[in-house]
C-alpha cells in the first residue's frame, strides 16, 4: 500500500506538493496551539490565512520552480507591511531552497539559494522589533543565512546521492548488457565451430557418395554384386548425411528463427500463383515467360521465386497506383528475372538498406549471379537478376 502511494505521488508531483503545503500549514497550526495564548498572533484567523498564502508556492516547487521562488519572494512584504511573520513562510523558503538544490544543476541551485535567502536576510535586518520581540536583527540575519546554507547543503547531498545511484544503475545495466552480449557471442562462436565440423563431415560423406557412384557406374554390368554393395553403402551414407545436415541447420538456427517448415519450397511453378495473389491485392501484374524452362536445381528455382516475391512485395508497399511486369527468361546457360513497375519507388534513404534487398543479393551471389536494382529512367523501379545454370543430365547431376 505504501509503495503504491509513493508511486502515485511520484507520477503526480502537483498533488504530492499540494499535500506537502497542507502539511506545512498543519505544522503552523500545531505550533500555534502549543504556544501560550498571550503569544498568539492577532487576529488568529487572518494570521492562519496569511500562513496558507505563504505555503502556496510549495505546490509549484517541481512543476514550476522559478515561479514558486518569485511568489515566495513576494510574501516577504508581509513582515514589513503587516508585521506578520507566519511560520509557513520560513518553512517554504527552506523547502524551495532544498528543492532547487536537489533537482537542479549546481549553477541554477546556487542562483536560487542566493535569490531566496539574500532578500530574507535584508528583510530580517529591517524587520520591526514588534514582529519578533526580544531577538536582535543580527541574530535573525545569522539564523536565516545558516538555515539557508543547511537547506542548500542537504539538497546538494541528495542530488549527489541521486546522481550516484543513477550512475551505478547505468553501469549495472551496461555491464549486464555487455555480459549478455559476450555470452551470445560465445554461443555464436561455438555454433560456428560446430557448424564447420559438421560441414567437414557432410562434405566427406558427399565425397564418398560421389566416389561410390562413379564406381557403381563402372562395375554395374561386370559385377552386379559389388555394385549392389556399393549402392547399399551409398544409401547408408546418404542417411547419415541427411542426419548431419539436420544437425547443421539446428546449429545455425537462432532462437528468434522459427523451426523449418516441412512443406515443399515454392519454385518456378509457383510464380504464376504468386502473381495472381498480387493482382488480388490490388497491383496489376503481367507475367511473361520466355524460353523453355529447363530442369533447375531446387535452390536455383527457389531463388528465382524469392526474387519475384520480394520485388512484387516492395512494389505493393512503395509503388502506389501503378502496374508491374514480371519477365522470366530461360537461356541455355542462365535464367534471367526482371521485375519492373511504373510507380514512384521506395523513398530514398541512404542510411538504411532493407533486409529484402540484402536477401536477394545473398541468394543471387550464392549461385554466382548478378543483381541490379534501382529506379528506371522513365519512372518506376526495376529489379534484374541473372543466375548462371548448368543443365541437369539424367539422374539429376550436373554435367
Amino acid at each position: 500500500m505504501g509503495t503504491d502511494l509513493r508511486e502515485w505521488l511520484r507520477r503526480r508531483p502537483l498533488a504530492g506538493d499540494t499535500l506537502l503545503a497542507a502539511g506545512l500549514v498543519l505544522a503552523e497550526v500545531l505550533l500555534t496551539l502549543l504556544t501560550p495564548r498571550e503569544f498568539w498572533p492577532r487576529p488568529l484567523p487572518a494570521a492562519l490565512a496569511w500562513g496558507v498564502l505563504c505555503a502556496a508556492p510549495v505546490t509549484l516547487r517541481r512543476v514550476a520552480p522559478w515561479p514558486a521562488v518569485l511568489i515566495a519572494l513576494a510574501t516577504l512584504a508581509l513582515p514589513l507591511t503587516l508585521e506578520v511573520a507566519p511560520t509557513t513562510q520560513s518553512l517554504t523558503f527552506v523547502v524551495l531552497a532544498y528543492t532547487m538544490a536537489a533537482y537542479r544543476a549546481v549553477r541554477p541551485a546556487v542562483v536560487a539559494a542566493v535569490v531566496l535567502w539574500l532578500p530574507v536576510a535584508v528583510v530580517a535586518a529591517m524587520m520591526p522589533p514588534e514582529v519578533v520581540p526580544q531577538i536582535s536583527a543580527a541574530y535573525l540575519v545569522a539564523n536565516n543565512l545558516l538555515v539557508g546554507i543547511v537547506s542548500f547543503s542537504v539538497g546538494r547531498t541528495v542530488h549527489a546521492r541521486r546522481s550516484s545511484t543513477a550512475a551505478l544503475r547505468e553501469r549495472a545495466r551496461v555491464a549486464e548488457a555487455t555480459q549478455r552480449a559476450l555470452a551470445e557471442q560465445a554461443v555464436a562462436d561455438e555454433r560456428r565451430r560446430i557448424a564447420r565440423e559438421l560441414h567437414d563431415v557432410v562434405a566427406h560423406h558427399v565425397s564418398v557418395m560421389g566416389v561410390l557412384a562413379t564406381g557403381v557406374r563402372r562395375v554395374l554390368r561386370r559385377d552386379p554384386d559389388a555394385a549392389d554393395e556399393a549402392i547399399g553403402t551409398i544409401e547408408e551414407t546418404s542417411r547419415a548425411t541427411l542426419r548431419e545436415l539436420r544437425r547443421l541447420l539446428d546449429v545455425l538456427r537462432t532462437e528468434a528463427e522459427p523451426a523449418a517448415e516441412l512443406a515443399p519450397q515454392p519454385g518456378i511453378a509457383g510464380i504464376e500463383a504468386l502473381t495472381e495473389q498480387v493482382r488480388e491485392a490490388g497491383l496489376p501484374v503481367t507475367l511473361t515467360v520466355a524460353g523453355t524452362p529447363g530442369a533447375l536445381e531446387e535452390g536455383e528455382a527457389l531463388t528465382v521465386y524469392r526474387i519475384v516475391q520480394e520485388a512484387l512485395t516492395n512494389a505493393l508497399k512503395h509503388a502506389g497506383t501503378a502496374t508491374a511486369q514480371v519477365r522470366v527468361s530461360f537461356a541455355g546457360d542462365a535464367v534471367e528475372v526482371e521485375v519492373t513497375d511504373t510507380g514512384r519507388g521506395p523513398a530514398p534513404d541512404t542510411h538504411r538498406i532493407g533486409h529484402g534487398l540484402v536477401g536477394m543479393r545473398e541468394r543471387v551471389g550464392l549461385y554466382g549471379g548478378v543483381l541490379r536494382t534501382g529506379p528506371r529512367p522513365g519512372g518506376g523501379y526495376r529489379v534484374y537478376a541473372r543466375i548462371p545454370v548448368e543443365p541437369l543430365v539424367d539422374g539429376g547431376s550436373r554435367r
